[in-house]
């Protein structure tokens, strides 16, 4: 998959196994993970295995989550991106689009998360012509939740997964 996507600050192109490195770090943190089921990553190979799943949907579904790269200084910052979700089933949901998106802590409160969702969601409905695009965050995750809210999610329900977990079911519609 050849593509890159820029917005002001950020340039989205898929991800790489060149960005393991950065990818580890950013989720070996425990801060980042806090509201991702806790489970920081212990070895690299852990987001080699993510990568190389990543890329397997990208063949599969000609989308998925992509690297999120600083223009300025063209630092990774995490990944952000749409994906079909054909592989489990969340808060009752199979065969859907998901928005979603991890970021480096080094990266929060810079507005990039906000900037990142505003370009899937108008990519989204508007390029792939998804009819629902589909967002879940812990119901807890107050920065995260805003972020949603403010580009234009709509709050659906609140619901509880298997492990106990409270998380918060978002929807964006034509």
């Amino acid at each position: 998959m050849n593509i890159l996507f820029e917005t002001d600050r950020l340039l989205l192109r898929p991800l790489a196994l060149t960005d393991a490195e950065d990818m580890f770090i950013m989720d070996k943190n425990p801060s980042v993970h806090k509201y991702l089921w806790q489970k920081p990553v212990q070895e690299i190979d852990e987001v080699i295995k993510v990568i190389n799943y990543v890329n397997e949907q990208y063949q599969r579904n000609n989308i998925g989550r992509f690297a999120t790269i600083l223009k300025e200084t063209g630092e990774f910052i995490g990944w952000t991106g749409i994906k079909f979700v054909d592989d489990h089933t969340e808060n009752g949901n199979t065969n859907f689009f998901d928005y979603g998106y991890r970021l480096d802590e080094r990266f929060w409160n810079k507005g990039y998360a906000t900037e990142a969702t505003k370009f899937w969601l108008n990519y989204g409905l508007n390029e792939l012509k998804v009819e629902n695009l589909n967002a879940y965050t812990h119901s807890q995750n107050g920065a995260s939740n805003q972020v949603l809210k403010k580009v234009g999610f709509n709050f659906m329900e609140e619901y509880t997964a298997e492990d106990g977990i409270q998380w918060n079911w978002w929807q964006a519609k034509k």
